[in-house]
């Protein structure tokens, strides 16, 4: 039977940046790293635009797994962010969970490092405690491929919707006559082709 339609809604959504760890992030070989770190910052810079609440989350963060990357807390100075002590799942950390619960939001934008674990097991357990979980595929990274593309057949068989970054920020602002400079300036800032199309735009609406 298919499922219904559920869309993503910026007034329902919350964002969790999952590990994306300096020691961490050495382990990605699934995307090229500058590419993946623009992904990661793209998405926090769609959670700043969209006013979504955003939850950092870090694990074992003394040990070789390293601190979050500087320019996550730089974005984000005022989220909640927990360091885990040692859980491999977010979810096992209670903090973490009141967190999530705190920001009144059902739906669920989740990224991390690396995919089948730090992003899986967090999305199995939201979803199983009725969350509706979107996983940003480009802002989470791997060791490669084949356990890239088993995590997402994992978690999208439990449920999970898989997208992209630029995706899931065009179903967030769904009319374009909402914020066509401020939409248009994000997608710049981390698409370079894009920049052409609003150097167009801008010609045009100036010549009018």
């Amino acid at each position: 039977m298919t499922k219904p339609y559920v869309r993503l809604d910026k007034n329902n959504a919350a964002v969790l940046l999952v590990d994306h760890q300096t020691g961490l992030l050495s382990l990605v070989r699934d995307i090229d790293p500058d590419k993946f770190k623009n992904n990661v910052l793209a998405l926090a810079d769609c959670a700043k635009y969209f006013e979504l609440p955003t939850i950092l989350t870090t694990s074992f963060e003394d040990g070789p797994n390293g601190p979050l990357i500087p320019e996550l807390k730089k974005i984000f100075p005022d989220s909640p962010y927990i360091a885990r002590p040692g859980q491999i799942n977010a979810w096992d950390n209670e903090d973490f969970v009141k967190a999530i619960k705190a920001t009144g939001k059902r739906q669920l934008i989740v990224a991390g490092v690396v995919t089948e674990v730090c992003v899986a097991f967090p999305v199995l357990s939201a979803i199983e405690a009725g969350f509706d979980v979107f996983v940003i595929t480009d802002a989470s990274g791997t060791f490669n491929n084949i356990t890239r593309d088993a995590a997402w057949d994992r978690m999208s068989a439990a449920g999970a919707q898989l997208m992209s970054w630029f995706g899931a920020a065009c179903e967030l602002h769904r009319d374009w006559r909402n914020d066509v400079e401020g939409l248009g300036a994000l997608f710049s800032n981390h698409v370079s082709d894009y920049s052409n199309l609003i150097t167009s735009y801008t010609k045009l609406t100036s010549e009018k």
